[in-house]
C-alpha cells in the first residue's frame, strides 16, 4: 500500500550568493518519513508556477517547518520594522492561502516554529517581533554557540491544557522541549486555540477551533530526535495517521 504524500514548503537558499535554490530541513524529511509513515516532498516557495488547488490534489497533507525568515507584517496588518527581521514573501505566498483552504476542506496540516506562526497569521492573528524584548518574557532563541545537540537541547517546560488534543497526543500535560525562536504570538487568531504555553507565558501550542481535520502546530523544533523523543514521536505518529485517514477518503482529528 503506498503511503500517504505530505508536501513540505521549502525555504529559499542562496548557494555562493548567486544561486537560488528551494530545500527542506533533513532533520524533517527523515521525521516525516521515518515517524509519521508518509511519503515527503518538497513544495517550492514559488507561488507564481503553482496553484493552491493543485497542491491540495497532489499531497494528502501539508508540513509547514520553521526557517529564518519571518511572516511580513503586512499580513497582519502592522508595518515592517527592524525588529521584524528578514522575510520571504513568495513563501507567504503560499502558506498562508494554503493553510486556510486545508483548515476549511479538513485536509490535515502540521505546523512547526514558523509554520506554527504562519497557522495564526493565516487564521487573522498577529505576532510580536522579538519574545525576548517583552517584559517578563524569556530568550526563546536558539543558542548562539555549541553544538546541534547543544541548540536543540530539552530547555523548557510547556503546560499544556488538562485533556485537550496535545495532551491526548502526549499522554501528559507538561512536556519538556527546546526552544529556537524570536518571534510568537500577540493575538492568536479568532479560532486558533492557544493549548500550550512556555512557563513566561508565551503561546508554544495550538489548534484550529472547529476544523473538521487535523491542524496541530507547535512553537518549538519536534524534527530534532523525533523518533526517540517522547514527546515529538507522538506528534509526527499522530499527523500521520491523519494524513492516512485523508488519503483514504476520510478524517481524523488529533486526539
Amino acid at each position: 500500500m503506498s503511503r500517504p504524500v505530505v508536501g513540505i514548503i521549502s525555504n529559499s537558499h542562496l548557494i555562493n550568493e548567486e544561486y537560488l535554490v528551494q530545500g527542506a530541513g533533513a532533520m524533517n524529511v527523515s521525521a516525516l518519513s521515518k515517524v509519521s509513515g508518509v511519503l515527503p516532498i518538497i513544495i517550492p516557495a514559488e507561488p507564481d508556477l503553482m496553484t493552491v488547488a493543485e497542491l491540495m490534489t497532489t499531497c494528502d497533507g501539508f508540513f509547514f517547518p520553521g526557517g529564518r525568515p519571518n511572516v511580513h507584517p503586512e499580513e497582519y496588518g502592522e508595518e515592517e520594522t527592524p525588529a521584524h527581521g528578514t522575510f520571504e514573501r513568495k513563501r507567504d505566498r503560499i502558506t498562508l492561502p494554503l493553510i486556510r483552504a486545508c483548515v476549511a476542506a479538513g485536509q490535515p496540516v502540521m505546523g512547526v516554529c514558523l509554520g506554527f506562526q504562519e497557522m495564526n497569521v493565516a487564521m487573522g492573528g498577529s505576532l510580536f517581533p522579538e519574545i525576548r524584548d517583552l517584559p517578563g518574557r524569556d530568550n526563546h532563541r536558539m543558542p548562539p554557540d555549541g553544538t546541534l545537540e547543544e541548540k536543540f537541547e530539552l530547555r523548557h517546560e510547556v503546560t499544556l491544557t488538562e485533556g485537550g488534543p496535545f495532551h491526548r497526543v502526549f499522554g501528559s500535560h507538561k512536556v519538556m522541549t527546546n526552544t529556537l525562536h524570536g518571534q510568537g504570538i500577540k493575538e492568536p487568531g479568532p479560532r486558533i486555540v492557544i493549548d500550550g504555553h512556555a512557563p513566561d507565558g508565551t503561546p508554544e501550542a495550538i489548534y484550529v477551533a472547529d476544523a473538521p481535520g487535523f491542524t496541530m502546530a507547535v512553537q518549538w523544533h519536534p524534527e530534532w530526535n523525533a523518533a526517540d523523543d517522547p514527546v515529538s514521536r507522538p506528534l509526527f505518529e499522530a499527523f500521520g495517521e491523519a494524513c492516512r485517514s485523508w488519503a483514504a477518503g476520510g478524517l481524523r482529528k488529533a486526539g
